[in-house]
C-alpha cells in the first residue's frame, strides 16, 4: 500500500485522537527518520522526548532483543532481576527510596495522586485529599490525571470529574499560598511545563513551595515525565532547583522508546501502599526495565548530560542570531527548547516538515525542540538550517 492508501485506511480503522502529520514513517536511524515513500528527515521530537537515544541504536537493539529471547513479560505476581535493578538505580539518582513501576506517564501520575490521597487521608485526616496543580499544566488523559492538568479547554467533554483538585497560576506565590488548607495533601508542579508552553519555574517560587512543604505537612510532587532522565541537562530537572520533592513521576526517556512510567517515592509516603491499593499488570516487566536499565548506564557512560548541556548552549547561541526570524522568546532548558513565535506555529511546523525536519508545538505559540540527547552539533547544523528557512518562508 502507499501512503495515501495506508492513511485513508488509518483514518477508516483508528479513533480520530490525534491530529497527524500526512506521513508514514517506516524506519530511523540516530537522529533520521524516513517516510514510505523514501523521504529523510531530521527527527527533533524524538517521539515526543522519549527516544533519548536516537532511533535504531544498534547496541540498545540488541540489548532489548537478547532479553526478549528471554522474558519479555511474567506479571507482578514475581519479581525480575531487571525491575529490581533498575528501582535501586532509580533511588541511586534521585535520592528518594521506592519505587512503583507503570507503563505510562499517566499512569505514573496516577499512581502518585493515589499514594498522595493515601498518605493524606491517614497523616492528617479524611478530607485531606485536595491536590494543587498549576494552570497550564499537563499531567495526563485518565480521569484524575486529566483533572489535575490545568487546562480547562480539555476538561469540558469529560464533565463530571473527580473532586479534590485545585489549580493556582504558576509562579504566583500569593495565588499558591491562598489555596493552601487543612485538607491540602500535595502540589504537584512541573519544573519547565512541556506541554503547557515550555515555562520554568522561578527561583522564587521554589523557595515558596519548600516553605509550604515544610511548614504545612504538604507532598510535592514533581512531574518529570518530559523532563527527566536527562531531558534538561541533569538526570532530573528539579535538580536544577532547590526543590525536595516527596514524589516524582517518571516515563518517556525512560524506555529509549519502549512504554514504561515510574512513581518514585520517599519512605515516609511509599509506605502508605500496602498490597491490593494500587496495580498494574504490564507495569515494571522484564523487557521494559531492561530497557531503562541500558538507557541510565547509556546516560551515564556516554556522557550524555554534558552533551546535553553543551549542545543546547550551541543551539541556543544559534538561535540568538535569528531573532528578526519571527522568535519572541527562547525558552526551556537542556534539549527541551521553547521557541515562542510571532506568527503562525502550524504553518512553521507544516514548512519545516518540507525542508525534512520533524518539530512538534505547544501552548502559547511555541514551537518544541525535543532532539535525541546524543545529537551531535553537525546534525544540529543541518537542522536548524533547514527551521531557519520554514521560518523565513
Amino acid at each position: 500500500m502507499n501512503t495515501e492508501e495506508l492513511i485513508a485506511l488509518g483514518q477508516e480503522v483508528t479513533m480520530h485522537t490525534f491530529n497527524r502529520q500526512e506521513t508514514v514513517l517506516v524506519k530511523g536511524q540516530g537522529a533520521y527518520v524516513e517516510d514510505l515513500d523514501g523521504k529523510k528527515y531530521i527527527d527533533f521530537i524524538s517521539g515526543i522526548a522519549c527516544n533519548v537515544l536516537g532511533h535504531a541504536d544498534q547496541e540498545f537493539v540488541e540489548y532489548i532483543s537478547k532479553q526478549a529471547g528471554n522474558l519479555i513479560h511474567v506479571s507482578n505476581l514475581f519479581w525480575n532481576e531487571n525491575g529490581i535493578k533498575l528501582a535501586e538505580k532509580l533511588s541511586e539518582v534521585s535520592n528518594l527510596d521506592k519505587t512503583f513501576f507503570a507503563n505510562s506517564g499517566t499512569e505514573a501520575n496516577e499512581a502518585a495522586i493515589k499514594l498522595a490521597r493515601k498518605w493524606g487521608t491517614e497523616m492528617k485526616g479524611p478530607d485531606a485529599f485536595e491536590i494543587i496543580s498549576m494552570n497550564q499544566s499537563f499531567h495526563g488523559r485518565t480521569l484524575a490525571s486529566l483533572t489535575a492538568t490545568g487546562q480547562e479547554d480539555m476538561h469540558t467533554a469529560f464533565k463530571p470529574l473527580p473532586v479534590g483538585f485545585k489549580y493556582v497560576d504558576f509562579n504566583d506565590i500569593n495565588d499558591l499560598i491562598a489555596a493552601v488548607n487543612n485538607n491540602t495533601c500535595a502540589i504537584l508542579l512541573e519544573v519547565i511545563q512541556g506541554e503547557g508552553g515550555v515555562n520554568a519555574i522561578t527561583p522564587e517560587y521554589v523557595a515558596a513551595v519548600n516553605e509550604i512543604q515544610k511548614k504545612e505537612k504538604v507532598l510535592v510532587i514533581v512531574d518529570e515525565i518530559q523532563t527527566g532522565i536527562g531531558r534538561t541537562g541533569t538526570m532530573f530537572a528539579f535538580q536544577q532547583t532547590s526543590l525536595k520533592p516527596d514524589l516524582i513521576t517518571l516515563a518517556k526517556g525512560l524506555g529509549g522508546g519502549l512504554p514504561i512510567g515510574a512513581l518514585v517515592a520517599k519512605n515516609h509516603v511509599a509506605s502508605h501502599f500496602k498490597p491490593g491499593d494500587h496495580g498494574t499488570t504490564f507495569g515494571g516487566n522484564p523487557l521494559a526495565t531492561a530497557a531503562g536499565n541500558y538507557i541510565l548506564s547509556a546516560i551515564e557512560k556516554q556522557h550524555l548530560l554534558a552533551n546535553v548541556q553543551e549542545v543546547s548552549q550551541y543551539i541556543i547561541n544559534e538561535i540568538e542570531s535569528w531573532q528578526s526570524l519571527a522568535i519572541k522568546e527562547i525558552r526551556g532548558k537542556g534539549l527541551l527548547i521553547g521557541l515562542k513565535l510571532t506568527k503562525s506555529v502550524g504553518h512553521v511546523i507544516t514548512k519545516a516538515a518540507e525542508q525534512g525536519l520533524l518539530i512538534t508545538s505547544a501552548k502559547d505559540d511555541v514551537i518544541r525542540l525535543l532532539p535525541p540527547l546524543n545529537v551531535s552539533k553537525l546534525v544540529v547544523d543541518e537542522g536548524l538550517e533547514k527551521l531557519k528557512v520554514a521560518l523565513q518562508a
